[in-house]
This record gives C-alpha cells, structure tokens and sequence, in this order.
C-alpha cells in the first residue's frame, strides 16, 4: 500500500536517520550528494570541505534534501525537504558541530576507514572527522511518502 505520512511521520523519519542527500543546481544541471546531518526540528545542520557541493550553495542557496528509511523494496518511507542553505560562522559554527558530532559519532560501530581511504587507525583524528564549513539548511516545506 503506498500513501503519504503524517507531519509527525515526517518528523519521525527525519529525527531518526542520520544520513540524507542534499540536492542544489548550477542552473543547468543538479548535483545530489550524501551528507551526515543532524536536525534540531527546524534546521539540518552538516559540514562539508570546499567543492562543488558548497560553491553551487554559495551561488543558489536552495537546496532539496532527501531521507529515506528502506527495510526493503515494499516497505520503506521516504521524506523530501525543501530549505535554504546557510553558512554558519564562529559560535554558531561550534555549537551546531558539537551537535552534530554528539548525535552522529555516536552511530558509529567502527572508526576503521576502508583500506583504500587514507586514515586506517583505530581511532578518530581531528583532521579526518572535522570539515572546515558548518552550514545549516533551513526547511521551509516537507512532504513524505510510504510503502509497507
């Protein structure tokens, strides 16, 4: 059966996962990539290196960002956000990270990196977890569907 979820759904989907793709435009052409992410109810907040990801939001700070929830083909629960982009700067930067690293370290079962990726000890490095830009995206709609 296929419908569409509840506002609280919604939230549950996004509150509960830790893991969305972020889409933005050049104008032309989308870009979607996948980013670890923590929402507070009004914002998801992520970091990022410099690349492409960042100059297209830099450029246009809309952006779309896609949570899914999949147990299998038909069963699964998918939520689409539309929201703006937002580079945050100083304390505002600190305290969004330590949120983010507070609720998305802590999902994490192994901190070996894949042998060919360039950290392969067995323990978290600053320089490996922490990404020189902090931003925020702040949503203005959402909608979600269902399978079960």
């Amino acid at each position: 059966m296929l419908g569409e979820l509840t506002k609280q759904e919604i939230e549950n989907v996004i509150q509960s996962q830790s893991v969305c793709r972020i889409g933005c435009i050049d104008g032309k052409h989308p870009y979607i990539v996948p980013i670890s992410y923590f929402y507070d109810g009004e914002y998801i907040y992520a970091q990022s290196r410099e690349g492409k990801k960042i100059d297209l939001m830099r450029k246009n700070p809309n952006v779309c960002i896609e949570v899914d929830m999949i147990t299998s083909m038909n069963n699964w629960r998918c939520v689409i956000a539309i929201g703006k982009f937002e580079e945050l700067k100083g304390e505002e930067s600190t305290l969004a990270r330590e949120k983010l690293f507070s609720n998305v370290l802590t999902l994490m079962t192994n901190t070996k990196i894949h042998k060919f990726q360039h950290y392969t000890g067995n323990s978290i490095l600053e320089n490996n977890r922490v990404k020189l830009i902090m931003f925020s995206v702040k949503i203005s709609e959402v909608s979600g569907r269902y399978e079960k």
